[in-house]
């Protein structure tokens, strides 16, 4: 029998509390929580690990293209990154106002929301870390740059969709298999990165994005080649192999296992080391604008790169900025020849091209056959209007003054 209900207070209150002792569990929807690898915990791979952490400490290098075959720990090494990112100060416009703005153009560089938030005192920007972008092998070019907006297009409204380009903005973009992906794609990231902005056009719309973000890309030259100049847009480059030691083979199998079985239990462990590599990666991207380059290590640089005869000026971009991240890592204030030498072979593999250098050689020779047959040439015309030029003729020779007419 139904309890009787003394007042309606009563009867809202029963009502309300049976519908939600009633409910239903929420839907399990498969979604996993995301528990990384630990970036300590990856066994050997230094020159992977290296490049990744001087990517973060210094985001003028360019980013790092990992080049290896298939289960070597690519992927995973990008994505154990995610405990290590550091924070960065995000607008908190939707239009991307930033202090730096007001400061180089005046109040009326920013929206009238920003510029009123200046006056009255209040922070443009918040903290915020970075976060991880994966870019999905099989994106298309709308997905990537941004399109038309399809569910304001339901209501007869126009919007530009944000694409993964303007999301990745300030943060870490990783690209697998970016050897698959399709030219006009992997121009489009490339052009954004090397220019901090991009603009999307659509129709009659029209809007800029700024797209700061450090840049992993990875690869199997099994599966296809990488176009040269997309290659020459990465900073470092790493060659990632199999681990040689076979103790390193067992212990990597034990830690994979172990975090299969028990994935925060590994995190747990090391939980400690992986808060104190982040807050010195923190201070060395503090510290990085105080490094300078030594005249040694300039020197040595340049005598690298004019050795190797590699053309594009990028590589001594990466190799310096490589080399000042190094020095900051090892708390040094000044970049030594050492610095440079660590990061020389991952900031100038693959920048020379045997096309290339096989080109340039026959231009030599095609340019020296020119200029030899040009100066024959011309040294045969000039003795050839030699022999036809004709003689002067003798002019008479006047009479002595100390010779007399005879009578």
């Amino acid at each position: 029998m139904t309890e009787a209900v003394q007042s309606l207070t009563e009867l809202l209150q029963r009502a309300s509390s049976k519908r939600f002792l009633d409910a239903l569990p929420p839907e399990d929807l498969g979604l996993a929580e995301h528990l990384p690898f630990p970036f300590l915990a990856i066994v050997g791979q230094e020159e992977m690990k290296l490049a990744l952490l001087l990517s973060l400490i210094n985001p003028q290098i360019g980013g790092a293209l990992l080049i290896g075959t298939r289960g070597t720990g690519k992927t995973t090494a990008v994505r154990s990154l995610t405990d290590l990112l550091p924070d960065v100060e995000r607008s908190r416009c939707n239009y991307g106002c930033l202090p730096e703005e007001i400061e180089v153009g005046g109040i009326d560089a920013v929206c009238p929301d920003c510029a009123r938030r200046y006056a009255e005192g209040d922070p443009l920007t918040y903290t915020d870390p970075v976060r991880l972008v994966e870019l999905p092998l099989n994106s298309e070019l709308p997905d990537v740059v941004g399109g038309l907006d399809e569910r304001a297009a339901v209501h007869q409204r126009l919007h530009i969709q944000r694409g993964i380009l303007a999301r990745a903005d300030q943060n870490l973009l990783y690209v697998d298999e970016v050897n698959l992906l399709p030219n006009e794609i992997v121009d489009s990231i490339l052009d954004a990165a090397a220019q901090g902005s991009f603009t999307v056009n659509r129709g009659a719309l029209s809007a800029t994005y700024r797209s700061r973000f450090i840049l992993v890309g990875s690869m199997n030259p099994e599966e296809g080649h990488l176009r040269p100049q997309i290659i020459d847009r990465f900073g470092l480059r790493v060659i990632v192999r199999g681990l040689d030691d076979p103790e390193q083979r067992l212990e990597a199998y034990r830690r994979a296992v172990s975090f299969r079985n028990s994935p925060r239990s590994v995190i747990l462990d090391y939980s400690h080391s992986t808060h104190m590599a982040r807050e010195e990666l923190l201070e060395a991207r503090k510290r990085l604008p105080e490094v300078n380059l030594s005249t040694e290590a300039e020197t040595l640089g340049l005598e690298l790169v004019r050795e190797l005869g590699v053309d594009s000026l990028r590589a001594e971009i990466t190799l310096f900025e490589a080399a000042k991240a190094h020095a900051v890592a090892d708390g040094r204030e000044a970049v030594a020849p050492e610095d440079v030498q660590k990061v020389a072979t991952m900031a100038l593999r693959l920048r020379r091209s045997d096309h290339l250098q096989s080109f340039y050689e026959d231009q030599e020779r095609e340019q020296e056959e020119v200029q030899e047959l040009a100066s024959r040439l011309s040294r045969s015309k000039g003795s050839k209007q030699k022999r036809a030029r004709p003689r002067k003729s003798s002019a008479k020779k006047k009479p002595s003054s100390s010779s007399k007419e005879s009578p």
